[in-house]
């Protein structure tokens, strides 16, 4: 929501007449007094299908009626200079919520869509229910992203303090999960559980918990469309859980040589996605570096897999020398396509996965002290 323009280009191409579908939908809506030239668009998801709807606003009302397969993610958004879509270049007057079948009115006293109250909904009440619950999270979250912002580079090299940042993190996202989860077992026929499971599951959570999540939901969620997606990633997902056996795949190096992962079978081996554009990742490397310097000479490797984009190889053989990445980097410089990354489900980066000498997964995504942590309890100090 805080990308408009993006959401904005990605629907445009793709903008077709509904299909027939079994649900309908209608909002009504009343924007403080708001008037001609202003104009509203919907934008949302049909199956395959990028949706723009729009229509005028007179004295602060419109209505937009459309057809729907299930609940969607959806965006108003309100041109207060009745200009297209391609014009708007500010994120001043957006409103993103669940399009629900039958009739949702969305008020505002203010001339602003932006913070908007949605009612005849039951997703977006339960939606709201949820935020509440999170707040408090997103806040201290907030908080801790300042401290960190604000840290001096001794904090940052600071083994104390990132372990404080890290064990800080790791409370909220436990408390984050114990929220989703419970929501999860208390709304088993939302169609927001479905949701909210896709992202735990993104969210690197364990397959195997989000299986039995899963399990308790209606019938009729689990035999929806999107029910049938989710059970799919679970279990495409758990192929790259701890205990599985690494799936294997070449790629090639910097020299264009093929390598292997199977090849590296004997060592521990640190599967590292990252990216030369991935501001996350080169704030990482200093912590990878440290950790395969330390015990490179004890068994243990690193494979560097980089999401880097296909005109991009001087930008990631650059990131490579400045950060000092001395192990084995490969690359089919195919974005957020690459092979690898797609054969192990990375949704973003960094991301990684520790492999013991026979190629099962020990432990993923270890960050800054974790790695070393993790490495010292397999090889002593």
């Amino acid at each position: 929501m805080t990308k408009l323009l993006f959401i904005i280009t990605a629907l445009l191409p793709s903008v077709v007449f509904a299909q027939l579908s079994t649900e309908t939908f209608t909002i009504n809506s009343k924007i403080g007094k708001l008037n001609a030239p202003a104009k509203v668009y919907l934008l949302h998801q049909l199956g395959n299908n990028r949706i723009v709807d729009s229509a005028m606003i007179v004295d602060g009302s419109f209505s937009i009626s459309g057809s729907l397969l299930e609940p969607a993610n959806a965006f108003l958004v309100i041109a207060h200079k009745g200009e297209g879509l391609e014009k708007l270049d500010k994120l001043t007057d957006v409103l993103g919520f669940f399009l629900d079948k039958g009739t949702m009115q969305v008020t505002s006293d203010k001339d602003s869509v932006s913070n908007a109250k949605i009612t005849g909904s039951l997703i977006n009440d339960e939606n709201a229910e949820l935020n509440i619950k999170l707040r408090s999270l997103n806040e201290e979250a907030n908080k801790l992203a300042a401290e960190r912002n604000k840290a001096t580079q001794a904090q940052l090299n600071s083994a104390v303090f990132q372990r404080s940042l890290q064990a800080q993190s790791k409370t909220l996202q436990d408390k984050q999960r114990s929220i989703l989860e419970g929501f999860v077992v208390m709304h088993p026929n939302s169609y927001l559980s479905l949701l909210v499971l896709n992202q735990m599951g993104r969210q690197s959570g364990d397959p195997f918990e989000i299986d039995r999540l899963y399990s308790g939901l209606v019938p009729s969620l689990k035999d929806s469309e999107s029910g049938k997606s989710l059970k799919k990633s679970i279990e495409s997902a758990k192929t790259t859980a701890i205990g599985a056996i690494a799936p294997d795949f070449t790629q090639a190096d910097m020299n264009g040589n093929p390598v292997k992962l199977s090849s590296f079978r004997g060592k521990y081996v640190l599967i590292d996605f990252w990216a030369s554009w991935c501001g996350p990742c080169r704030l990482e490397n200093p912590s990878v570096v440290k950790a395969y310097n330390k015990y490179k000479t004890k068994n243990f490797t690193i494979l560097g897999v980089s999401l880097d984009r296909p005109d991009a190889k001087a930008d990631w053989l650059a990131a490579i020398k400045k950060d000092g990445l001395a192990w084995t980097q490969v690359s089919d410089l195919k974005f957020w396509g690459n092979e690898a990354a797609v054969l192990y489900f990375v949704q973003s980066v960094p991301a990684n996965f520790l492999l013991d000498p026979n190629g099962k997964i020990i432990a993923k995504d270890l960050r800054g002290t974790d790695l070393e942590d993790k490495l010292e309890e397999l090889f002593g100090k």
